[in-house]
């Protein structure tokens, strides 16, 4: 598999987990302070009252930080894998940070879960910050050697 694929589909996986945590909590904040992450789990509502600011500003967050990867999987320019890569990594660290030492409220299972898809999120974060502008450099560099020459221009 081509290295640019493998780029995308981690930058698809953040995108596609940030785009649908934060339309749930933008569109339906009850519904996801009350039942995330579904399937008759509910691990929001062990954390506190129920803020609606709070929950759709996530939501908010998690949208924004959506666009910028999936940009960065369209473009694969360096600079913008650089930003997905650290914009990921700043969100999903502290969350991941925050639930490894607050975990009441959670069953075993549900922490595991829980634990084990925030690490997913902020690994990848990571191994696009690692991997991904090199990635970049040579899918740019492709680009402009496949790009015609305009008639009469010599390269």
């Amino acid at each position: 598999m081509k290295p640019t694929l493998l780029l995308r589909i981690a930058l698809g996986y953040l995108a596609l987990f940030s785009l649908q945590i934060g339309l749930w909590a933008m569109l339906a904040p009850r519904s996801f302070y009350d039942d995330f992450p579904g399937l008759g789990r509910s691990w929001v509502s062990v954390d506190g009252p129920y803020n609606e600011h709070l929950v759709r500003d996530v939501g908010a967050l998690n949208v924004a930080i959506a666009l910028v990867v999936i940009m960065a999987a369209i473009r694969l320019s360096r600079d913008l894998v650089m930003v997905a890569g650290l914009a990921t990594l700043a969100w999903g660290v502290p969350h991941l940070i925050y639930h490894l030492f607050e975990r009441d409220g959670l069953s075993v299972s549900d922490q595991i879960i829980s634990l084990s898809g925030l690490a997913t999120f902020s690994g990848l974060a990571a191994l696009i910050l690692i991997i991904g502008p090199g990635i970049a450099d040579r899918a740019q560099a492709e680009q402009t050697q496949a790009a015609p020459t305009p008639q009469g221009a010599s390269r």
